[in-house]
Formats: structure tokens, C-alpha cells, sequence
């Protein structure tokens, strides 16, 4: 381990002093780069995004595919995301957690580095989007499509740990590819084929996506945020994207060098302290406009079914809060079952109950109180522009807290950064099922990635990043195809589990074991 480490850091260090300041620096780079990949990259994303008319609106058919599939999990497995919700509570506490179970980092610490890679710019600008495009009422379908994406998240984290490897250095692997190869094999030798197919596309559109939306994008615009509040074009920042790549590149790179135990040491760290604090200030404002939280919560109900002057009316509306809450969570996507993959624990549907609650962070909590401060200020503006989200929530919270754009900027930073090294960790497991477990893959990933985040910093990528967004929300559709398959496994593992459950015959451990 020591030579794996060293070798790293000598690898990082050759690659940041490999990169002159001027590579990125010259606009016609980008431009060139952004042109080559725009008629490719409009064709995938018009593709993945395509949508049909309803009621004169279009709808996103992979929006569908991912909610069709939370609400069918939600039926089959009688409302889990309710009846699971307080022992999910207890797993994370750790009291069910065996120290000696394969796997390498806690519940806690799996749902933080699964967290870290959802709760970000989508909860903070997105929902002010939705909100403007949709009105209050988007606020809940939102919340609905949160609830029922606990459910997926149930299914797939299951799965994940059901069919990971394990290695006997006590490393493990786990995710889609895992259990989408494995998994339909085990289910019949006519799925085995397919179960190879569904795997690879998704491990492929996991690279692509881990690249772009899970990294380039992160980078990008938390370095425009940073160049903001200190003074826009004016800042001494402005022109040195290249520069702030370079610094998070290193800090990125000295993370991800410790694999799942270091990531998951700093996002258990990073998510609840940004968590807390975005929260509370959320929290301070609805307390100060305590007098007008009835009739937000009002006009949340109404204009849900009821809005007015919102185009496509209560379909237009739904749409607004269900792609927000889908783009926001990923539940179905297959991401996060990659992480949950890492977890210590023999009993597969542990981490399921565990999952149930990144959806509920996500999007019935943090994503809800961002609506909600948007519209007890008054800052609700239908014609605000979908690239202005991040300003439009800033300007709320500074109507109330005049400094709290600069908190805004810090949580902007830290949860991109956070992103990029669960995304890291997403991206280089999809690769080393593609190329192999060793060390030149591990380490050609991680380089490649650190680039990407000094190019992401640096270029005005628009079509480049579109394409990654596109292969972000393209694992939906080999992962949930395959899930369909895998239920009555899930269902065998939910049901052995809840009999030792209620049967009492548990092992506790830690506190919990003092208290029984």
C-alpha cells in the first residue's frame, strides 16, 4: 500500500507540474474542441432527452422510465420507502453494523459518499429553476418523485452489495456492471447474454458521465460562482480558470489516491457540515418569515393542481417538479449503488434501508426548503433564465441574510468538490470492469480524470458538457431493464431479512448492544 501511495503521489506530481498555465488559457481551444463535439454530442443528448407531447408538453421519455419504475418498486415492495424508513435510521446509527463483516467503510459512511455525489448545484440551482418554470406547485411533485425514488434507490443498492466482488486485500467492487452481468446470468443461462450487454453500455456511459456532469460541469461552475462574489468579469480570478483546475485538481487527486476509505473519510466530513449549514440558514429564513410559511404550503398544494399562467398547465407543472427531483437524485440511474457497493455487511439488504434516505435528504429535505425560501421572499420570477438558477437562489437567501452569498459560494465549492470524488470513484470502477483490476488502469483513470478537472475549469465545453449529462442519464436505461429482472431476488433478500427482523434475531452491536 505504501508503494501504491508513493508511486501516486509521484505520478500527481509530475502531472501538475506537466501542465503549463497557458494550455487552457487560449479561447480558441475550447471553441475548436466545442465545435468538433457539438453535431455528435447534440445527436446523443437529443437522443437520451427525447421526448413525446403531452397535453402540449413535452415530456422527456427517460424521465418517465426512471419514474415508472420508482412508483412499480414502490407497489412491489408495499411502500419500503415508509414501512423501512425507521430501521434504515438504525443502520446508520450502526447499530446492526458487524465490524467483521467484507467491505470497506461503514453505512454512514457509504450513504455520505453516496450523498456527496447527489446533494449539490441540482438541489441549489435546479429547484429555483423548476420553481420559476413550474411555480410553487413544482415543489410537489418534486417532493412526490423523492418519495418514490427511495424506493429505487432500495432496489439497486441491494443488488450492489448482493453482487460485488470481493478481493482478499479486502477491497470491493460492486454497482450495475456487477450485478447486471452476474445477476441475469444467475437468473437464467438465456439472460446471460444480455446481462453482458446491459453491463458493458453501462459501464461505458458511467465513464462518459463521470468525466463530464460528474466532474468538468462540477468544476466549472463552481469556479464561476467563485468568480461571482469577487466581482465578475472584474476579479483577478476571471482569466485564471486554469489556475483554480490546478488547485483542485491536486486537492482531488490527493483524495482519491486513499480509493473508497479516503473518499469516504472526507464526504462523511464535507456532506453533513455543508448539509447542516445550507440548512440551517434555509431553516433561519422560514423561521423569520414564519407568518407566511401557511400560505407557501398553500400555494404549493394549488398550484399543483390548480397553477396558473404556467405553460402546459398541472402537466407542465408536474413535469418541472419530477425532472427536477429525478435530475437531482438519480435514483435509477445505477450511480449510487456503486458506493453502497463498498459498505461492511453480510446481510445485502442492509444498505438498501441505508439508501432510502439519500433520496429523502436529496430531495425532500434540502431540495424542499430551497423551494420553500425562494418563495416566502417573493424571489419566485417565472421569466428568470434556466442558466441563472445558482443567482436566483443566492438572491433569495441574501434578501434575508445579506452575507450569504459567500456561505453560497463555499457550499457550491465544497459540495462540487465533494461530487467530483464520488463521481471519481463511480467513473473508475466502470472502468476497471472495462479494462481490468490493476494498478496501470487505476492509475491511467485517475490521471485522466484529474485533467478533466483542470479542462473543466478552463473551457466553455457547452456541447461537450451536454453529451456527459446525456451519458449520466443514459445508465437509466440499461440499468432499470435489467432491475426488472432481479426483483424476486431483491424480494427473497427484503424477506429473509425482515423475518430475522422481527423474529428478534439480530445481532446489535456497539451502544445498541449495551442498551439491549
Amino acid at each position: 500500500m505504501l508503494n501504491r501511495r508513493a508511486g501516486w503521489l509521484l505520478t500527481l506530481a509530475a502531472f501538475i507540474a506537466w501542465i503549463p498555465g497557458n494550455l487552457f488559457a487560449a479561447g480558441s481551444i475550447d471553441e475548436r474542441i466545442n465545435d468538433a463535439a457539438k453535431p455528435f454530442a447534440d445527436a446523443v443528448s437529443g437522443f437520451i432527452f427525447s421526448s413525446f407531447p403531452v397535453g402540449g408538453v413535452p415530456v422527456p421519455f427517460v424521465l418517465v422510465w426512471l419514474l415508472l419504475a420508482a412508483t412499480i418498486f414502490t407497489i412491489y415492495f408495499r411502500f419500503i420507502n415508509i414501512r423501512a424508513f425507521r430501521h434504515g435510521f438504525q443502520l446508520v446509527r450502526g447499530d446492526y453494523s458487524d465490524p467483521t463483516a467484507a467491505g470497506e467503510v461503514t453505512h454512514f459512511q457509504a450513504l455520505a459518499t453516496a450523498l456527496s455525489g447527489t446533494v449539490g448545484l441540482g438541489n441549489i440551482a435546479g429547484v429555483a429553476v423548476a420553481v420559476s418554470l413550474g411555480g410553487p406547485g413544482a415543489t410537489f411533485w418534486m417532493i412526490l418523485a423523492g418519495l418514490l425514488g427511495m424506493s429505487s434507490k432500495f432496489v439497486e443498492c441491494t443488488l450492489g452489495v448482493k453482487y460485488r466482488n470481493e478481493y482478499t486485500d479486502g477491497t470491493v467492487s460492486g454497482g450495475p456492471m456487477y450485478y447486471l452481468s452476474k445477476g441475469l446470468a444467475e437468473r437464467s443461462e438465456k439472460l446471460k447474454g444480455l446481462g453482458k450487454v446491459l453491463a458493458a453500455l453501462f459501464a461505458i456511459f458511467c465513464v462518459g458521465g463521470s468525466f463530464g456532469g460528474g466532474n468538468m460541469f462540477q468544476a466549472n461552475q463552481s469556479f464561476s460562482q467563485l468568480v461571482a462574489v469577487t466581482g465578475g468579469d472584474a476579479s483577478w480570478l476571471a482569466d485564471k480558470g486554469w489556475l483554480f483546475g490546478i488547485v483542485v485538481a491536486a486537492l482531488v487527486g490527493l483524495v482519491i489516491i486513499g480509493g473508497i476509505q479516503g473518499i469516504a473519510r472526507v464526504t462523511s466530513k464535507i456532506v453533513p457540515l455543508m448539509a447542516v449549514v445550507y440548512v440551517t440558514a434555509g431553516l433561519a429564513i422560514i423561521a423569520i418569515h414564519f407568518r407566511d410559511v401557511p400560505a407557501a404550503f398553500g400555494s404549493i398544494v394549488s398550484g399543483a393542481f390548480t397553477p396558473q399562467g404556467i405553460a402546459g398547465g398541472v402537466v407542465g407543472v408536474l413535469i418541472q417538479g419530477f425532472k427536477r427531483a429525478a435530475f437531482s437524485n438519480e435514483a435509477g440511474i445505477g450511480s449510487a449503488a456503486i458506493a453502497h457497493s463498498a459498505v461492511r455487511t453480510n446481510r445485502p439488504v442492509t444498505e438498501g434501508f441505508v439508501a432510502l434516505y439519500e433520496p429523502f435528504v436529496d430531495t425532500v429535505v434540502v431540495c424542499t426548503i430551497t423551494a420553500l425560501v425562494i418563495i416566502i421572499t417573493g424571489s419566485w420570477d417565472p421569466s428568470v433564465d434556466p442558466s441563472a438558477g445558482v443567482a436566483l437562489t443566492s438572491a433569495a437567501f441574501e434578501s434575508t441574510i445579506s452575507w450569504f452569498p459567500w456561505i453560497l459560494t463555499v457550499a457550491v465549492v465544497l459540495f462540487a468538490f465533494s461530487t467530483m470524488i464520488s463521481w471519481s470513484y463511480y467513473g473508475l470502477k466502470a472502468w476497471t470492469y472495462l479494462f481490468g483490476e490493476s494498478l496501470v488502469t487505476d492509475v491511467v483513470y485517475k490521471v485522466l480524470f484529474l485533467l478533466f478537472v483542470v479542462a473543466g475549469s478552463s473551457m466553455q465545453l457547452g456541447s461537450v458538457i451536454d453529451f456527459s449529462d446525456a451519458m449520466i442519464f443514459a445508465m437509466a436505461f440499461p440499468n432499470v431493464l435489467g432491475v426488472y429482472f432481479l426483483l424476486p431476488v431483491v424480494k427473497k433478500e427484503l424477506d429473509d431479512y425482515w423475518a430475522d427482523y422481527k423474529a428478534g434475531r439480530l445481532k446489535k452491536f456497539g451502544r445498541a448492544a449495551n442498551r439491549a
